[in-house]
C-alpha cells in the first residue's frame, strides 16, 4: 500500500482519558441521531411541493442542495479533522446541524428551505466520514469490518426510522414537524458527543502542519487502489441513491399519495442496512471479499432493474430491503480499504471518500429527473442497473491484498 512520503503520528487521537468503548460508544449515537434526517426529506417531497407551489420534481433537487455540498467540503473538513482533531470537529458539526435543520423547519419558501439544506449538508460532511476514521484509529485493521458494520447499523437504524417517521409525522403533524422533530435529535446528538468526548472535544497532541495537508493528499491519489475505492462510491451514490428522491412522486403518479407509504418503502432501505451488521461476519468468512463484492453490485443491480417493472409498493418495500443489504456488501468492503490508503491520513482518505459518494448522490437526481423525461421510467433504471453490476465486478477484480 501507499504511505506519505513524510509519515506523522496521527493529529488527532481521541483523548487519553477517554476509552476506546466510550468513543465508539459515543460515535455510534451520534451517527443513530443525526443519520434520522439523512433520508427523512425523501417520502415529504409532495407536501413540501404542494405547501410552496412548486412541481415536485424540482423540490426532489433539495436531496442535491443537502448532498453537493456535503460532497464539496469534505476535503476541507478531512484534512481539518487530521489536523485539529476529529472528536473536536465532530462536535462543532454537531452544533451547527442543529441549528440548521431547526431553521429549515420554519422556512417560507423554497428558497429559504434550500438554503438551510445546503448549510446542513456542509457540516453534516463532519459526521459519518470522521467517524470510520476515529474507529479505523482505535480498532485494528482485521477487527474493522464488523466494528464498521456497527457503525453503519447506528447510520441505517437512524435513516429507517427516520424515513419511516417522516412519513407518519408529515400525516399527522405536515411536513414542517418533520424538521422540528430531527432537530430536536440532533440536539441530543450534540449534547452526548460533548458529554461522550469529555467537552467539545479534544485538542490536538502536538502542533499543527498545514504543509502536510497537500502531501497527504498526493499520497492518498498516488496509490493506485484510490481509483477504484473513489470511483466506485461514485457510481453506487449516482446510480442507487439518485431515485431515492423519486420513490415519492413516483408512487404518486401511481396513485399512492400516502406519505407513510413513501417512508416504508425508503425505510425498508435501512432494514437491509441492520441486516447487513448482523450477517457480514458470517458472510465474511464464508465468501471472502471479493465475492462479497460481486453479490452486492450484482443484487443492486438488478434490484433497479426490477424497479424499472414499477412493481407495487409492497413489492418495492422488499426490493428496497435488497439494496440496503446489498450496498453495504460492496460498499462495507470498500470502506476497508478507503482506511488503509495512506493510515497516516485516514480523516483526510475518508473525507475524499465520502466527497465522491455524495458527489454522486448530487449527479444521481439530475441524471434521473432527465431520464425519466426524455425516456421514461424503465431505460434510465436498466442502465443503472448494468453499471452497479459491472461495478461490482471490477472492485472484485482489483482491490485486493488488504493488509493484516
Amino acid at each position: 500500500m501507499s504511505e506519505a512520503p513524510a509519515p506523522r503520528p496521527d493529529p488527532s487521537p481521541p483523548a487519553v482519558r477517554l476509552s476506546p468503548q466510550r468513543i465508539q460508544t459515543t460515535i455510534w449515537l451520534a451517527v443513530f441521531s443525526t443519520s434520522l434526517f439523512f433520508r427523512a426529506i425523501d417520502p415529504i417531497i409532495p407536501q413540501i411541493a404542494e405547501d410552496l407551489h412548486q412541481p415536485a420534481t424540482t423540490v426532489a433537487l433539495l436531496a442535491t442542495a443537502f448532498a453537493l455540498p456535503y460532497a464539496l467540503i469534505q476535503p476541507v473538513l478531512g484534512a481539518a479533522a487530521d489536523v485539529f482533531g476529529k472528536t473536536r470537529m465532530m462536535f462543532a458539526c454537531l452544533v451547527l446541524v442543529t441549528f440548521a435543520t431547526f431553521a429549515g423547519a420554519f422556512a417560507p419558501n423554497l428558497a429559504t428551505l434550500t438554503a438551510t439544506r445546503i448549510v446542513a449538508g456542509m457540516v453534516s460532511g463532519g459526521l459519518f466520514p470522521i467517524s470510520m476514521a476515529l474507529v479505523a484509529q482505535v480498532v485494528p485493521v482485521n477487527e474493522r469490518q464488523v466494528a464498521i458494520s456497527r457503525l453503519l447499523a447506528a447510520a441505517m437504524l437512524g435513516q429507517l426510522l427516520g424515513a419511516s417517521a417522516a412519513g407518519i409525522v408529515s400525516d399527522l403533524f405536515g411536513w414542517r414537524g418533520v424538521f422540528i422533530v430531527n432537530g430536536g435529535f440532533a440536539a441530543m446528538a450534540m449534547i452526548a458527543a460533548f458529554v461522550g468526548f469529555g467537552g467539545p472535544g479534544g485538542k490536538p497532541p502536538m502542533t499543527v502542519d498545514l504543509r502536510a495537508i497537500p502531501a497527504s493528499y498526493r499520497a492518498i491519489f498516488a496509490n493506485p487502489l484510490a481509483k477504484f475505492c473513489f470511483g466506485a462510491v461514485l457510481i453506487e451514490g449516482a446510480f442507487l441513491f439518485g431515485l431515492f428522491p423519486y420513490v415519492a412522486p413516483l408512487l404518486h403518479d401511481a396513485g399512492q399519495t400516502s406519505g407513510t407509504v413513501s417512508g416504508l418503502v425508503i425505510g425498508g432501505f435501512g432494514v437491509g442496512g441492520i441486516l447487513y451488521s448482523f450477517v457480514i461476519a458470517l458472510l465474511l468468512r464464508q465468501l471472502g471479499q471479493q465475492r462479497l463484492m460481486i453479490l452486492g453490485g450484482s443484487l443492486m443491480g438488478l434490484g433497479l432493474m426490477l424497479m424499472a417493472l414499477t412493481p407495487a409498493w409492497q413489492a418495492q418495500i422488499a426490493i428496497f430491503l435488497v439494496f440496503g443489504l446489498s450496498f453495504y456488501l460492496l460498499h462495507g468492503v470498500i470502506q476497508i480499504f478507503v482506511t488503509e490508503l495512506v493510515p497516516s491520513a485516514r480523516g483526510t482518505a475518508a473525507a475524499i471518500h465520502s466527497t465522491f459518494f455524495f458527489l454522486g448522490q448530487s449527479i444521481g437526481p439530475i441524471y434521473y429527473r432527465a431520464g425519466f423525461a426524455e425516456l421514461g421510467t424503465a431505460l434510465p433504471l436498466i442502465f443503472g442497473g448494468c453499471v452497479l453490476i459491472a461495478t461490482g465486478l471490477v472492485c472484485a477484480r482489483f482491490l485486493r491484498h488488504l493488509p493484516r
